[in-house]
């Protein structure tokens, strides 16, 4: 047993990734190639795609929406998650990103699973409401820009279902958020949002040491209009 979380070393990063990760050979190549991408940080690490396609998995999901797509990596692995006829719904505003991701999806022949969503990702969220989604989502990844990642809850939160989760990425902000002097827009933001929905009742919410901070929010039943605590954006 341990009370703290343990600091991964490189070794022991390495270990977790022999051991822990079940990625397949293009996952594998895709994760290599992007090792030279000048944003290649913005790939989402193995073992969380990892532990979020497990989620899937006990979730029993058949839809998914994921919001920030990048090169597609996460894609792979939350669409392998799903059964056959199961849809991952991709959102993102950069056809140059989503043309990448399509030839690696192609390659791991999920693309008849992905469908891709283009523009910005409220306005998807939106759409998707309208189209009637709402209360049928099975789980969202939100991993796009910090400032709108509220109003991604929001909306995400009327389309799940109830049991349904929020995974949101990027939670820590590279050690950001403890940094009194680091006050940027999108650090500014992620505080929030851990503020916010770490008291909010119409979720069961975690935050996670894996990767750069994984907060999962569990939509509950009921109308949940009552705030745990005092009012966190007040």
């Amino acid at each position: 047993m341990s009370r703290d979380t343990m600091h991964l070393t490189e070794a022991m990063q390495h270990w977790l990734l022999e051991y822990g990760v079940q990625e397949t050979s293009v996952q594998s190549a895709l994760r290599a190639a992007m090792q030279a991408h000048p944003h290649g940080g913005m790939q989402t690490s193995p073992e969380q795609v990892q532990f979020m396609a497990m989620l899937l998995r006990v979730l029993q999901a058949t839809c998914v929406i994921e919001i920030g797509v990048f090169t597609g990596y996460s894609a792979i692995g939350l669409a392998a998650a799903l059964p056959p006829g199961g849809r991952l719904i991709a959102c993102d505003c950069s056809d140059d990103y989503l043309a990448v991701a399509a030839g690696w999806w192609e390659q791991a022949g999920l693309a008849d699973r992905i469908e891709v969503r283009r523009g910005p990702a409220l306005q998807s969220l939106e759409a998707l409401k309208a189209e009637g989604a709402g209360g049928t989502v099975d789980f969202i990844y939100i991993d796009a820009d910090k400032e709108s990642s509220d109003a991604y809850c929001e909306l995400g939160l009327q389309l799940l279902r109830t049991g349904g989760v929020l995974a949101i990425d990027n939670m820590f902000r590279g050690g950001r958020v403890v940094d009194p002097e680091a006050n940027d827009p999108s650090t500014v933001a992620t505080r929030a949002l851990a503020a916010k929905w770490s008291r909010d009742a119409r979720v069961a919410w975690s935050l996670l040491p894996v990767g750069d901070g994984l907060g999962l929010a569990c939509k509950l039943a009921g109308d949940g209009q009552a705030a745990i605590g005092s009012d966190p954006t007040g």
